[in-house]
């Protein structure tokens, strides 16, 4: 699941910041720290609602944030996160995926062990983990993920035919999801599902037969649209499935 990530800084100095934050070049000021895994890995009981995808994803070099989740909307976004102790840390640092909410002492991320790790000059993890908490500087970056389409995976806790959620896996580039639609054919008209949390969105009592979607893009130069993936969940559709779009956002 290789990623290779970019970004240009303007949006997000000028996003709501805190007073305390500040930008340098194309980068912003901040702390990160880390959770408790038994495994170094990601959880897959994070805000995000993604499950095993939200443990694994990105070589499991993964992130909760607080201000950067923005109601969910942030689930799936991509940052590269340098510590700033130079002694101790590398120049490119890690690249991150957003899948929790977490808060901790004035930190924007708290990342993965195994990211927070990543972050080390060789043999010097050690020392960097027993810091705690470090300053950092971040910036948004794409996500790029190799052989995948943006998919739809159906909720577990989806209940055929009467209650249908989904999750947006593999959300390439510098976007975020605003809304989901699904097309009702017999009415002729778009119904728009409810962000549940995270990057799940639900409806009670779906469209019967194949499922066509749009879904609103914000990008990175600001612009919004529409992207269709038409018939995209099949009518017999299966809690746990993910269904490819063969759409690709940039």
């Amino acid at each position: 699941m290789g990623f290779a990530f970019k970004y240009g800084y303007s949006l997000l100095c000028i996003m709501a910041l805190l007073p305390a934050i500040s930008c340098s070049q194309d980068y912003t000021f901040s702390r990160a720290t880390y959770y408790g895994s038994p495994d170094c890995l990601g959880t897959p009981s994070g805000a995000c609602g993604f499950g095993e995808y939200g443990r694994t994803v990105n070589d499991a070099n993964v992130a909760g944030v607080s201000r950067l989740y923005k109601n969910g909307t942030g689930c799936g976004g991509c940052y590269q996160v340098r510590c700033k102790a130079p002694n101790l840390c590398t120049d490119d640092g890690v690249n991150v995926v957003v899948t929790d909410y977490g808060e901790g002492d004035k930190t924007d991320f708290i990342l993965s062990p195994r990211a927070y790790a990543r972050m080390a000059r060789p043999n010097m993890a050690v020392e960097l983990i027993a810091y705690g908490v470090v300053d950092v500087e971040f910036r948004r970056i794409p996500c790029r993920y190799s052989g995948y389409n943006l998919m739809f995976k159906v909720h577990e806790h989806s209940r055929f035919p009467d209650y249908l959620a989904i999750i947006l896996l593999y959300q390439a580039g510098q976007n975020e999801i605003l809304a989901v639609e699904l097309w009702q054919e017999d009415c002729k008209e778009w119904r728009g599902m409810r962000r549940a949390y995270g990057a799940v969105w639900d409806m009670p009592n779906p469209p019967k037969g194949a499922i066509s979607l749009r879904f609103q893009v914000s990008g990175s130069a600001g612009v919004t649209y529409w992207a269709h993936a038409a018939n995209v969940i099949p009518g017999d559709w299966k809690a746990g499935i993910a269904y490819d779009s063969t759409v690709q956002l940039s």
